[in-house]
């Protein structure tokens, strides 16, 4: 064990310490003077991050490739829960995605990331860097990722259900796929996101009545169209947009200061614990503040992606790259949904956030990581 811990990569570990410090202050801010300002988010926060360090450390001592195994194990309990929530979940800001248990909650949408990185990893590792088959390998990892994926969908969970596609195109990127069939790929996305701003920008009230009548939810329509048609939509659905770009420009260069946040303070803005928490920074740290940020999360993405290209197994560089599209994705969105760049969605920021699933969850990843930098003996890899 002490020869494992070693090899850890420390200055992973130093960067998630430095995140555990900043997040409960973020927290608390966005908290302070509001309605869930009782709830001590703040204090919560630091005990999932003191669980998420010990599952870390637990998974970074567990060979990975023995989880990878199990693989149809891990989908069937992971589908099993998210059909599951359709019985035993109530309605949760729109969605039937959490199970309640008191005054916990758990998200199987965020363990279907890691399992369908884990499953996706197994199988691409077979071909052994070989280009991947249409039918032979694609159609058969496509309906590893399409299952979890649609049932996420129909929840409806927008956001999540983005970040299944994203880990699947990251690491058929790099495992192998024929560029005639990534373009392919490419163009039929290209052409969907077409048919969908043509679709909201001329046929508007028909996509809404057919939301409400044909699918009984308006929460995705409103989502969209706040995003391509943001000066026609509901007043109510592009609040937090408008507000959100408002505090963060007017935290300019350098920020109104800690605790100092009038937007925020105000109740202008929901979810500021949650999704919105970068407002909060922008708002309180400005410019700089969002940028330090930015950067902690660089070299987290670069240390990873080191440990990548010193992977033996092609296996566990599959696991990092996936682990990596998911966390590019996740900052990206939060990010850009704050300043107008992408559609508002559920997605927290990434060891920022309060969210205790998604905090612990997030730390199992990191575990992967280092358990794949960890289990490198070159001459004893499993076939």
């Amino acid at each position: 064990m002490l020869n494992k811990l070693k090899r850890i990569d420390w200055m992973i570990v130093a960067i998630l310490g430095v995140f555990a410090v900043i997040s409960p202050f973020i927290v608390y801010s966005s908290t302070v003077g509001t309605k869930f300002e009782p709830a001590n988010f703040e204090i919560k926060t630091i005990v999932f991050y003191v669980i998420g360090f010990v599952v870390m450390f637990a998974v970074t001592l567990f060979d990975y490739r023995l989880l990878l195994k199990g693989w149809i194990i891990w989908m069937v309990i992971t589908v099993l829960l998210l059909i599951g929530l359709y019985f035993f979940a109530d309605v949760t800001m729109g969605a039937k995605g959490w199970y309640k248990f008191g005054g916990l909650s758990f998200q199987p949408a965020e363990l279907a990331k890691i399992v369908l990185i884990l499953s996706l990893a197994q199988l691409l590792g077979k071909r052994e860097g070989e280009p991947l088959g249409f039918v032979k390998d694609l159609l058969p990892i496509a309906c590893v990722m399409i299952i979890p994926f649609g049932l996420i969908v129909a929840q409806p969970d927008l956001g999540n259900a983005m970040i299944l596609i994203v880990i699947f195109i990251g690491m058929l990127w790099i495992g192998g796929v024929k560029y005639r069939h990534m373009f392919v790929g490419t163009a039929i996305v290209g052409a969907l996101i077409a048919i969908v701003v043509v679709l909201f920008t001329q046929f508007g009230p028909q996509v809404e009545s057919f939301f409400k009548d044909t699918l009984g939810q308006n929460h995705w329509y409103e989502r969209i169209n706040t995003f391509i048609n943001p000066e026609s939509a509901d007043k109510d659905e592009s609040h937090q947009s408008r507000y959100a770009l408002i505090a963060i420009g007017s935290g300019g260069l350098t920020g109104d200061g800690y605790l100092q946040g009038e937007l925020k303070s105000r109740n202008f803005i929901p979810l500021t614990y949650s999704d919105a928490i970068f407002v909060v920074i922008g708002e309180e740290f400005g410019f700089q503040g969002g940028a330090l940020l930015l950067l902690l999360y660089f070299f987290l993405i670069y240390r990873m992606i080191l440990i990548a290209f010193q992977c033996y197994d092609l296996r566990g560089s599959y696991i990092i790259i996936g682990i990596v599209s998911m966390f590019v994705f996740q900052i990206f969105q939060n990010i850009g949904m704050m300043i107008g760049l992408m559609p508002i969605t559920g997605i927290t920021l990434p060891f920022i956030s309060y969210g205790g699933t998604s905090l612990i969850l997030n730390m199992v990843c990191i575990g992967l990581v280092l358990s794949v930098r960890i289990h490198q003996e070159k001459y004893q890899l499993d076939e």
